[in-house]
């Protein structure tokens, strides 16, 4: 019923019908085609937040006690008192229990937590959460130990932040949002744009109505869980007037208020809509009141499009001044098609004097939204995956999949719906009375002369006992019954309309779960940040290499006896502690002493060093230094200064990578 406007004539023949589909399926390679050419050259972003590194790293086992513990973040993220626990082996804290530390250096995100001084040996935990930039929370947990590893009493969290019965009652306050905002979006927009009669059939106010009422009491919702769903996942905290000042002044919070200020405006719309609009009978009144409705109503429903774009997805990541756009563009596409849809469904099961030239309307319009919903979900697709990869190998890429399996779905159903409305058009699709407006007179209690005229004299009305007002109204309602149910039996007879229903029920079932996917991807970590993180994860975790770095180096101080060469070992040459062995030889390849040699280690690309290296003489000719740190890996300069006599001195020096 969407995907493709109907033609209203004949009955369609079979080429009538392949050549569509074969549109649609051309429209659907060319789809594919662009997708493709953006991933393939999508550069690196971000969206949900993902730690890409420690130090210590997770599993490091260090010899002394660091000063303080330090987190990596692929993008900006939220933190405050608590968000970094560290917990040494009896579960108390091991930290000062100050706000992290802000160590961000240019594009690194980066915090820190000072530890308390003489921390004993054995192992410790990071419990780390914090609000990832699109609003959504973030959390995780790793070890470390201090001298060696030991046995420790605390549990690592289950649950990752945002989950239990908090988590669950927030992720269908966020369904509810979205579907409110669907069906009074496209609801809205079908009575304007398609069927202006419908602004006075109740079962289409009703729709509408609901729809303001489900998005209004959501967003309230998501208001008051807000906080305990980034915070201490307790439901009870849902209460706390504290926890609640806090949320006001965090960019989601701030995201729902404006939105229940746009409902506020969003209900006198709908007042003007389905009072003044619908009583208005002057035609160029009713026009100037058409386009005055659109254009505010417009705003407001992009405006609370943008409450979404805000606060989520799109404002985070790469080019978010063209992405919040083409989010809000996406949003509003997707109410105009579903929510219409809703809207049509309801007219053809509860107001049977919807005209041809409305659905007509609708499926022109369905199909400009399916085109616009398509361009901006392939733009936000490449934002958030980035590579081919990610579509199958994330979670996210799955989801999608999902999603475009079921637009698949919802196009193939419209193409039937397409065939049965052309059908209906050719055979005329308002019954000759409205229904709708006899069940009104009907429950206002209008007389049975008014309610439904018979061109027949009532035999009673001859009867004293029928001038009776009660008996009358009573009369009145069993006339409106009887012509009612005549009408629904006409109305179902019909093959052609039945069909159509039975269609647009199947589609508006497709788009149910249409819209819980895409609520479940809003929540879902980015194709992109998951590719990173696990990248991020590999490198850490993946051994270094277990051969030592061993160097020679010639010398020649200058002086009697200067020229030689030191060999240096260093065990097991990768990042942590490591054992050096220096060895002096001369010329002839014999041991050879002198008086003074130093090594120093400089990491230039990170600006570290010199570290310098004191070893202790062994025997003739032999040098040893333990305890080397090498904190991080990377191509380390190692030099060594040889001193011969009290003044033959020279340093020679060599780039190796370790770690």
């Amino acid at each position: 019923m969407t995907a493709t406007a109907p033609h209203f004539g004949p009955p369609p023949s079979v080429s009538a019908i392949r050549r569509p589909l074969a549109k649609a399926g051309l429209l659907a390679a060319l789809v594919g085609v662009v997708f493709g050419l953006l991933l393939a050259v999508a550069g690196p972003a971000s969206a949900h937040a993902a730690l890409t590194g420690s130090d210590p790293q997770d599993g490091a086992v260090v010899d002394t006690a660091p000063k303080q513990v330090t987190l990596t973040f692929s993008e900006q993220v939220a933190v405050g008192e608590g968000s970094i626990r560290i917990l040494d082996p009896n579960g108390k804290r091991a930290d000062t229990e100050a706000a992290p530390l802000d160590l961000h250096s240019g594009s690194t995100v980066k915090y820190g937590v000072a530890l308390h001084t003489g921390l004993p040996d054995g192992t410790y935990t990071v419990a780390w959460q914090a609000v990832s930039a699109d609003s959504h929370p973030v959390s995780g947990a790793f070890t470390f130990s201090i001298g060696a590893p030991s046995e420790t009493t605390v549990a690592l969290p289950e649950n990752e932040a945002g989950g239990g019965l908090v988590g669950t009652l927030y992720d269908i306050a966020r369904y509810a949002a979205y579907a409110g905002f669907i069906v009074l979006a496209g609801g809205a927009a079908f009575v304007l744009a398609c069927w202006q009669r419908g602004a006075g059939a109740r079962p289409l106010q009703r729709l509408v109505v609901r729809g303001w009422m489900t998005l209004t009491a959501a967003t309230l919702a998501m208001l008051l869980l807000r906080n305990p769903y980034t915070g201490s996942g307790k439901l009870a905290d849902a209460f706390d007037l504290d926890g609640l000042k806090a949320v006001l002044d965090t960019k989601p919070g701030a995201a729902l208020v404006s939105r229940l200020l746009l409902l506020g405006a969003s209900a006198l719309f709908i007042a003007v809509l389905f009072g003044a609009y619908a009583k208005r009978e002057d035609e160029r009144e009713k026009k100037d009141l058409t386009f005055g409705l659109a254009v505010g109503g417009a705003v407001i429903a992009a405006g609370i499009a943008g409450t979404w774009a805000l606060a989520e997805h799109a404002s985070t990541g790469i080019q978010p001044g063209i992405a919040m756009p083409v989010d809000v563009l996406h949003l509003l596409a997707v109410a105009t098609w579903l929510g219409g849809l809703a809207a049509l469904l309801v007219a053809l099961y509860r107001t049977p004097d919807v005209t041809a030239d409305a659905v007509r309307r609708f499926s022109r319009i369905a199909f400009g939204s399916v085109l616009v919903v398509a361009a901006t979900g392939i733009y936000q697709s490449w934002r958030q995956l980035g590579s081919w990869s990610a579509l199958t190998g994330t979670g996210y890429g799955q989801l999608l999949l999902v999603k475009v399996g079921l637009v698949a779905v919802l196009v193939g159903v419209a193409s039937v719906s397409r065939r049965w409305t052309a059908r209906l058009a050719a055979g005329g699709v308002a019954v000759a009375a409205p229904m709708a407006e006899t069940e009104a007179a009907a429950e206002a209690g209008t007389p049975a002369a008014e309610a439904a005229p018979d061109p027949e004299p009532d035999p009673m009305s001859q009867d004293p006992a029928s001038q009776d007002p009660a008996r009358a109204v009573q009369l009145a309602r069993q006339k409106a019954a009887v012509a009612t149910a005549e009408r629904k039996r006409v109305r179902d007879a019909d093959p052609d309309r039945s069909g159509l229903r039975r269609s647009v029920l199947a589609e508006v079932g497709v788009a149910v779960a249409l819209l819980a996917v895409t609520t479940i991807l809003t929540s879902t970590e980015p194709g992109r940040t998951e590719e990173e993180a696990a990248r991020a994860s590999s490198a850490a975790a993946a051994p270094a290499s277990s051969d030592p770095v061993n160097l020679t180096l010639p010398f020649d101080t200058g002086g009697e006896n200067g020229k030689g060469t030191v060999r240096v070992d260093i065990d097991p040459g990768r990042t942590g502690t490591n054992v050096l062995h220096l060895w002096i030889e001369d010329v002839n390849g014999k041991a050879m002493d002198v008086p003074e040699v130093k090594i120093a280690l400089t990491l230039k690309s990170k600006d570290i060093g010199p570290l310098p290296v004191v070893p202790v003489r062994l025997t003739e000719g032999h040098w040893t230094s333990t305890g080397v740190q090498i904190p991080i890996a990377g191509n380390w300069n190692v030099s060594a200064t040889v001193r011969t006599s009290d003044i033959d001195q020279t340093t020679v020096d060599k780039n190796v990578k370790i770690g």
